[in-house]
């Protein structure tokens, strides 16, 4: 079941109670009062200010059984409120949200682009899910299928992100790397033991 606007509003204001056990948490806060009168099932996020993006220069491709840390393949990138990042042709950035957000154990979510940028050539994310327990600032993977560059700014609305509810019957929440992060994270890729195993076969 996906949460309409008036209950997102409802979990915000019972979040910013200091006695709530397990708070929805969304900060900067959004306009509670609109958010319940928008008769909407997302909420709208904003673009940070952190974009991150490979190195080309210093690999030939990436693989991603391959050891190499997040410093040694990628290029961190700050622009300024007011600024703009200029996102070319076939180019792919990792970029944060400007919110930074606690999930519940009762709530997930997933991100979706806004059609607005959509139809620009703006695609927003390829790994949309949220899982409950979630901490930090959302990484957006954003990737220009047009024709022409496209300026993104920090602070615009940039993506919309829908909730629904999970059933529960422990206190396991999300505990993955990307909890806690407010600049984009390329995150751990490699083979599990099955691909492992199956590569040694073939051998």
């Amino acid at each position: 079941m996906i949460l309409k606007s008036d209950k997102l509003a409802e979990r915000l204001v019972q979040g910013a109670d200091p006695a709530t056990v397990d708070p929805l948490v969304i900060t900067p806060s959004v306009d509670l009062a609109e958010l319940a009168q928008a008769g909407a099932g997302s909420i709208d996020l904003r673009l940070g200010t952190w974009f991150m993006t490979l190195r080309q220069a210093r690999m030939s491709c990436l693989e991603i059984d391959k050891p190499g840390g997040q410093a040694k393949l990628t290029k961190t990138h700050f622009v300024p409120f007011g600024g703009e990042y200029y996102l070319h042709p076939r180019s792919f950035v990792l970029a944060a949200t400007l919110e930074w957000m606690r999930l519940p154990r009762d709530l997930a979510a997933y991100v979706t682009g806004k059609s607005s940028w959509g139809r620009r050539g703006l695609i927003i994310a390829t790994a949309t899910g949220v899982h409950p327990g979630f901490k930090g600032c959302l990484t957006l993977e954003l990737s220009n299928v047009g024709e022409l560059p496209i300026a993104i700014k920090p602070g615009m609305q940039i993506c919309q992100l829908f909730f629904h509810k999970v059933s529960t019957d422990n206190n396991a929440v999300d505990q993955s790397l990307f909890n806690g992060r407010r600049r984009p994270v390329l995150g751990k890729a490699e083979l599990d033991l099955i691909a492992k195993k199956l590569a040694e076969a073939n051998a």
